[in-house]
């Protein structure tokens, strides 16, 4: 019999910062690529999927919820939203999802990932549940990379908070500076929580650099911040990097 997800499916709206705080807080090392995954990238950005081609992955690897952030664009994750707007209206269980167990969708939150500045080094700033619409974003979401010269970090954090969302500094051990000066920098400007969940090294299968991973934990631990996790994919699965 099949499953009315319209009316059945209660979830969090796409904008629900609050709602994804709480999964933020409640990530493990075991949540990401198979439950969550909150950094992905499409064909709008650097990334080689369709956001259809996405959203049937997420779909059939069982995820919870995600996020779509390419660099300075919204438009895979429009794309997206509208696939699975389309899909809910089906009301169709999704093939290929563990036992076809799966008879809700997961949440697609908004998401984008922005070049700042930060003591003077280039950072990423990944950005949740806004209001893409909102006016205070519309710098940062053109659809192409600045290089060069990047917009300071409190002011991309102070955009995304004015559109009602969630700022994450991502990959923090990936930069020219340590994440020992990056983190408590940030956590002093307003930033939200880290990307504590990453794999560095592109290991096969997915898991979180232990070491990197531990370190980025109790940074954020002692600044007070939400922790997350992403597989930051460019490639054609959504359970590698590349």
């Amino acid at each position: 019999m099949a499953v009315n997800l319209a009316q059945d499916c209660v979830h969090a709206t796409a904008q629900d910062a609050t709602a994804l705080k709480q999964v933020f807080a409640s990530l493990t090392a075991e949540s990401c690529p198979k439950s969550y995954n909150f950094h992905m990238h499409t064909v709008f950005s650097d990334g080689r999927l369709l956001p259809e081609q996405l959203m049937e992955q997420a779909l059939a690897i069982g995820l919870k919820g995600l996020a779509i952030t390419d660099h300075h664009s919204v438009d895979g994750y429009r794309q997206a939203q509208d696939w699975l707007e389309g899909w809910i209206r089906a009301g169709q269980i999704p093939q290929g999802s563990p036992d076809n167990s799966q008879s809700c969708p997961p949440i697609l939150w908004t998401g984008v990932e922005i070049n700042a500045d930060l003591l003077n080094t280039e950072v990423h700033i990944l950005c949740y549940a806004f209001n893409p619409d909102h006016e205070a974003v519309q710098p940062y979401l053109l659809g192409k990379e600045l290089t060069g010269h990047y917009p300071p970090a409190a002011q991309v954090i102070e955009a995304i908070h004015q559109a009602g969302g969630v700022a994450v500094l991502a990959h923090p051990v990936r930069y020219k500076r340590s994440p020992q000066e990056l983190v408590p920098a940030a956590a002093q400007i307003g930033i939200d929580g880290i990307e504590a969940y990453y794999a560095y090294n592109n290991p096969s299968p997915w898991q979180p650099s232990p070491k990197e991973t531990q370190q980025v934990l109790e940074l954020g631990k002692a600044e007070r911040l939400l922790s997350t996790c992403g597989t930051d994919t460019h490639g054609l699965s959504l359970l590698q990097r590349l």
